[in-house]
């Protein structure tokens, strides 16, 4: 059969061209150009604007230096050039939620340029400049009327656009996670996407059989969650392929993610730069760099995830799922590293390895679940690094069970006594008298004559029961490995 015999849709293929323009909200004590409180938890509308902010006749921008600090600290964490020369520009554009009319943004002198990211098991996404501006208001919209809240209006808002590297949903829901990580990492943002603090855009075109020619762009914009990001991407790229399948053209425009019905809906043709009008701010002057100003800054970035990653497997043999675990979780992960210090240095380096993994498996899921979702390093958290560690090596050494260190966790996450105190107070020491256990192996057995027989004859799961039975009369206070060793050798002797 030839190719003239398909219709032809079913033979073009379609890469998708995704590009991200990220907007993120940086933690500064005020604005980026007045001295109002910079607060994104604050409730009560237009209590945090002054006539700076709300564009009163007369007035004049101050640049925010932390803000523009924290920018050049995020691209140099992105791998960006840091240009000796940047300046502020007016976008000009009307919308309620913008006081001045205008927007004081960056045109064509960003602070940072030509960076990338690398995202693990993916690939490395270039990013084509970071720059800083000032964010909107924000409009509550109700039944015949919208209301405008000016508190966000002037807090300084970092946007950083891609190169248009990606190719699907899941390369673009991948890359925003581990932007977000950097970002609290660097401390530049609490980079929350339920508070407005992280949003994203996303540029989508499908490109045909030319690798040198891409198609019509059409844009996603303020897509607040992860799996938005994903879902909005993917519904996108498969609306574009039936609209070329079918014989038609996409058009360039704004579109909008609709969550509860799970489409993209159009709300405008695009802009252009020229719409905009761009000019340089005259109430700013341009801002000029040395190169010890970047390098200083440069010395205050801290590890970086993937840097954490790459450490952790190399100094704890960790793997990757507890690895990501602490990366993502980056207080618990200072945490464990804080408990592995307590561990005894003069120990073999077998018992270091079996008392990290110990650790690491308790750490991930008896203290994440009694936390709840709380940090470690809350006010209400009270097990220290020391005793932690300590409660490890008695679990190790076998002087509890694991379910008496159950026992023992919920009571030092409650009182934060050390866990040695807990065992003697409550006698939860293991049973190591031999003849103690013996004569409560003989008393179960007695009890459970037919789950002998049972056993007797070959139904060897019963054996699991007389153990669980042991333990339950003994509290959890012996061995399990020791009530097997025993348990078999009684079994044996009876005819």
């Amino acid at each position: 059969m030839t190719k003239d015999q398909f219709p032809f849709s079913i033979i073009m293929q379609y890469q998708p061209i995704v590009g991200l323009e990220v907007h993120i909200e940086l933690k500064t004590k005020s604005k980026m150009f007045c001295s109002c409180p910079n607060d994104p938890d604050e409730r009560h509308p237009n209590l945090n604007v002054c006539p700076i902010c709300m564009a009163h006749p007369g007035v004049l921008p101050v640049i925010n230096k932390e803000a523009v600090r924290k920018t050049i600290k995020t691209g140099l964490a992105l791998n960006c050039q840091i240009p000796e020369y940047s300046k502020f520009d007016r976008k000009n554009y009307f919308y309620p939620d913008l006081p001045k009319g205008y927007q004081i943004s960056q045109y064509d002198a960003p602070l940072c340029v030509e960076g990338y990211l690398e995202i693990p098991k993916f690939k490395k996404i270039r990013i084509r400049r970071v720059h800083l501006e000032e964010d909107t208001g924000r409009l509550i919209h109700e039944k015949g009327y919208s209301l405008v809240d000016f508190n966000r209006a002037g807090i300084p808002l970092m946007e950083l656009v891609t190169e248009p590297d990606l190719n699907s949903a899941k390369e673009a829901r991948r890359f925003s996670e581990e932007l977000q990580l950097i970002l609290r990492y660097l401390d530049v943002s609490e980079a929350n996407m339920e508070k407005g603090q992280l949003r994203v855009e996303a540029n989508i075109s499908l490109q045909g059989e030319s690798p040198k020619k891409l198609g019509t762009k059409v844009e996603i914009k303020n897509l607040n969650s992860f799996r938005a990001v994903e879902k909005a991407i993917d519904y996108e790229i498969e609306r574009q392929k039936k609209i070329l399948k079918s014989g038609k053209k996409v058009f360039q425009e704004t579109r909008g993610w609709d969550d509860i019905r799970g489409v993209t809906v159009s709300q405008r043709e695009k802009e252009y730069a020229q719409d905009y009008r761009y000019f340089p701010e005259p109430d700013l002057p341009p801002l000029h760099f040395k190169k010890e100003e970047i390098e200083k800054i440069r010395a205050e970035i801290p590890e970086l995830p993937q840097q954490k990653r790459e450490r952790l497997k190399r100094e704890y043999e960790l793997d990757e799922k507890s690895i990501e675990v602490f990366v993502q979780n980056k207080d618990l992960g200072e945490y464990f590293e804080k408990v592995i210090s307590e561990f005894e240095p003069r120990l073999s380096a077998e018992k270091i390895s079996k008392l990290i993994k110990l650790a690491t498996n308790y750490l991930i899921t008896d203290l994440q679940g009694l936390l709840k979702g709380a940090s470690v390093l809350g006010e209400d958290f009270l097990i220290t690094p020391e005793n932690f560690a300590e409660f490890i090596t008695l679990i190790f050494d076998g002087k509890i069970s694991s379910k008496i260190a159950k026992l023992v966790l919920e009571e030092m996450f409650k009182i934060g006594a050390d866990p040695s105190h807990i065992i003697e107070e409550k006698g939860l020491l293991l049973i190591t008298d031999g003849a103690k256990i013996e004569e409560i192996i003989k008393e179960v057995i007695s009890k459970n004559q037919k789950a002998v027989l049972d056993f007797k004859k070959g139904k060897a799961n019963v054996l699991q029961f007389l153990i669980g039975q042991i333990m339950a009369k003994s509290e959890g206070k012996v061995d399990p490995k020791i009530v097997k060793k025993l348990l078999t050798k009684f079994l044996g002797k009876i005819k």
